[in-house]
């Protein structure tokens, strides 16, 4: 089993390349910076080598158990650092483990005429720590710093072109979108604070995430009376509401699109394994308080379902290949979220695997291809196939995959996610259909994407651009992520047990006894007519595109709304940032500072210098006068000693 150094090491790896990038490469070092890249790259080699370790301990022993240290202590309550190693942990250390280090190594030719090549790792390694240790948490306090530890590495790495206005708003717009809320987050940490003392009157810690988890039992049985059900709905709100702010999910979706600013190795690490994958891991890690609330269950499962479909609509009109990329990872999230909701758990984690190898695939399949042509715009691209061979190939691997395709990775976690929906009760019924629209809309702007990025003709000036494939370093990583694009739904998928994984073990995370969490067995009826639809929306798909059609009149409003993204970032811009902070907010305090507090210093100003010309007038320097003062003075304490003696 794997010592608890071991653990640790997974995390203070790469935060140590962090403090030697800035501390002393950067400094000192600076003519050798490909240092910093080899330096980052080797700590997350040793990373994912120890996460493979721990996860094999995990599936040989489950849970591994690790003595927290007390950090500090309030008014009878610990607050501890330590580790928290389940199934969830060793699965999220893989993910993020590997898809950095392959992110990594892809930049070394992405980022190499970078001048701020070091700066960039030097993030890239904050950011990939803050999110290891944000999943290996085993105190809320502890997850939540980390938690703002991903939330400045991800303003960081948005805003790493500072010098572009874009990039620097894009960076401002993440980091306020999101403390949005961070602060619902932290409202539920406090609602379990100043409800301590019924945890610690039962032998708990409300603080811990494994004591949380223990009381949910008491609190609805009535022993613990201070929080209640209607608490744990409020704090699972709280959470909620952290969630909804980094995995982009409606109304806190805004963020993430405008993203796309940083470099494109940055956009993947963000889609794939770190930054939007931390809202799902926070609902998945309190799911028992999610289970413990009808109410949260229902909002998590509406609001996830409604992205689905939101941000798909907004992806098929989209010409940035990124942007496209960034509304279908928020669908997809929509996707995990929704399965969540509806108590499909494995069923969302399976997903929230699958998409971390395919989407980080697919993003930097977008970065290689704007390395040969110098654009985003797929309006600006076609006929890539033939000039970029392998980039294509994996493209097509990483689009069939997210569309759900059979027999890839996507696939699977799909069919188990509708399946779940398909079994429940009229409400998850709903969700179901609404899903799988949402899975056609998938094939539809993926194969748009492919299409007009690499089919017909090139539409810009082949002889002002660098028509060639990428070189090695960028090839490989998209390699190894389309190899895992196509295996990674039969290594982990319990239905084949390819690695001798217990029975359920993927998707029986939580309660043994818990039948939300369980597998559901392939509906192949369902899998095949789904499958079918979206054959045929996909043929339709390359119809439409490869005839050049215009929109037809009854969907251009449509078309022209999504491509306006609904107006929700301009009803945000022009009334919550125009009107309500800079216009009502703003003119608000300047009213309260002009009247009120100028006004107080003006008066407190106008008594002084009064009261000191006054004092000053009686200042005549004659002795006589400060006799005549003094013998008054004299003469009033007598009579007051006499009148109250």
């Amino acid at each position: 089993m794997i010592p608890e150094i071991g653990i640790w090491s997974i995390l203070l790896a790469p935060f140590g390349a962090f403090l030697a990038i800035v501390f002393i490469i950067r400094p000192f070092l600076n003519d050798y910076r490909r240092l910093s890249s080899g330096l980052l790259i080797a700590t997350l080699a040793l990373s994912f080598g120890l996460s493979i370790w721990t996860l094999s301990s995990v599936i040989s022993n489950g849970t591994l158990s690790f003595v927290s240290h007390t950090w500090l202590s309030i008014n009878g309550l610990d607050i501890r650092i330590g580790l928290l190693v389940d199934q969830l942990t060793a699965i999220m250390l893989i993910i993020v483990t590997g898809v950095s280090l392959l992110v990594q190594i892809y930049s070394l030719e992405y980022m190499n005429r970078d001048p701020s090549y070091s700066r960039y790792f030097a993030f890239m390694g904050l950011f990939s720590a803050s999110m290891l240790g944000l999943v290996m948490a085993s105190n809320i306090i502890q997850m939540y710093l980390m938690w703002e530890l991903v939330g400045l590495g991800s303003y960081l790495l948005i805003g790493f072109w500072h010098q572009k206005p874009a990039a620097a708003a894009a960076a401002k717009k993440a980091f306020l979108v999101t403390r949005i809320g961070d602060f619902g987050f932290l409202l539920a940490i406090l609602y379990l604070f100043f409800n301590k003392q019924s945890f610690i009157d039962q032998g708990l810690n409300p603080l811990e995430i494994a004591d949380i988890q223990a009381a949910i039992p008491m609190i609805k049985a009535g022993v613990i009376t201070s929080i209640g059900t209607v608490g744990l709905t409020w704090i699972g709100l709280g959470i909620f509401a952290g969630a909804a702010g980094k995995s982009a999910q409606f109304p806190l979706h805004v963020w993430l699109p405008d993203a796309m600013e940083g470099p494109t190795p940055v956009s993947s690490l963000i889609h794939a394994a770190t930054m939007v994958a931390a809202g799902v891991f926070l609902v998945a890690r309190f799911f028992p308080v999610f289970e413990a609330s009808n109410v949260s269950m229902t909002t998590v499962a509406l609001i996830g379902t409604f992205t689905a479909i939101f941000a798909a609509t907004m992806a098929i009109v989209m010409d940035d290949i990124k942007r496209v990329l960034a509304y279908s990872t928020i669908s997809q999230l929509g996707f995990m979220m929704a399965a969540l909701g509806i108590g499909a758990y494995g069923a969302a984690i399976f997903l929230l695997l699958n998409h971390a190898f395919f989407k980080c695939l697919l993003f930097l399949a977008a970065g290689s291809v704007n390395h040969a042509t110098g654009t985003f715009d797929m309006q600006k691209m076609g006929g890539l196939k033939k000039i970029m061979p392998i980039t294509y190939i994996t493209t097509i691997i990483g689009g069939l995959s997210l569309v759900g395709m059979f027999p890839l990775s996507g696939f699977w976690s799909k069919e188990e996610i509708l399946g779940h929906a398909l079994h429940g009760n009229s409400f998850h019924l709903t969700i179901f259909w609404v899903l799988v629209v949402g899975s056609l809309a998938t094939a539809w702007y993926t194969i748009r994407m492919i299409y007009l990025t690499f089919h017909g003709t090139f539409k810009g000036n082949p002889e002002s651009h660098h028509l060639t494939e990428s070189k090695a370093f960028m090839l490989l990583p998209m390699i190894i992520l389309a190899i895992l694009a196509i295996g990674s739904g039969y290594i982990v998928n319990p239905q084949f047990d390819l690695i001798n994984i217990p029975s359920h073990w993927f998707s029986h995370f939580i309660n043994p006894d818990n039948l939300h969490s369980k597998v559901v067995t392939i509906n192949w009826w369902l899998a095949t007519g789904v499958t079918a639809s979206t054959l045929i929306t996909i043929a339709l798909t390359i119809r439409i595109y490869s005839k050049a059609s215009k929109v037809p009149k009854l969907l251009q409003l449509p078309h022209y709304l999504a491509s306006q993204k609904y107006y929700v970032d301009r009803i945000y811009e022009r009334t919550i940032v125009a009107k309500l902070l800079y216009q009502y907010t703003g003119s608000t305090l300047q009213w309260l500072d002009q009247q009120i507090v100028d006004n107080t210093v003006d008066t407190i100003g106008w008594i002084s210098r009064n009261t000191g010309r006054v004092i000053g007038k009686s200042q005549t320097g004659q002795a006589q006068t400060y006799g005549i003062f003094i013998s008054i003075g004299i003469l009033a304490i007598f009579i007051s000693f006499i009148w109250w003696g």
